[in-house]
């Protein structure tokens, strides 16, 4: 879903690995269009946020079920700055959202089952965009990026009632 070549795409396909079959995606109650955002998937549904179209950086998302091919908005309220060239992780429960364009240092974290939003703390954070980020059950590890100049450095989030920012990997 997405994407970008001249304009930003509305968008995408599903695809069942068990049937070797593409469906087209609903386009109703979709996000408005968009390239360089970030996307999880939860087991049973994609989620998108951010990422930038013709208009500008975008501050919105959406949640796709491809069983019933619908597509639901993600609430605004207490969701993270427009953003672009960041990354999310899934931890199993939550939507991790962090970094972005122009070095981002600060995050949110998103309860599909909620539809609600929280902060995620930036003490010690070293602001990214283009990094990369994984889950490993307990931590978000961040690695690499840009931010004035490349980085060779990353950080980790630690679940632990809020999430925790723990900056100072090194390469």
């Amino acid at each position: 879903w997405g994407g970008e070549s001249g304009g930003a795409y509305q968008s995408g396909s599903s695809f069942d690995p068990v049937a070797n079959t593409w469906a087209a995606m609903s386009t109703v109650g979709q996000p408005t269009p968009r390239s360089y955002f970030a996307s999880v998937w939860t087991g049973s549904k994609m989620i998108v946020w951010g990422g930038f179209n013709g208009s500008g950086t975008q501050s919105s998302g959406g949640v796709h079920d491809p069983v019933a091919n619908t597509w639901s908005l993600t609430n605004t309220t207490g969701a993270p700055t427009a953003r672009y060239d960041h990354t999310a992780v899934w931890t199993g429960f939550r939507m991790v959202v962090w970094g972005g364009n122009g070095g981002l240092a600060n995050g949110s974290a998103y309860d599909p089952l909620a539809n609600t939003w929280s902060g995620v703390s930036a003490v010690g954070a070293t602001g990214r965009e283009q990094h990369r980020a994984v889950w490993t059950g307990p931590k978000m590890l961040v690695w690499g990026g840009y931010n004035g100049g490349y980085l060779n450095t990353g950080g980790a989030y630690a679940i632990d009632g809020d999430l925790i920012f723990e900056d100072g990997f090194e390469g």
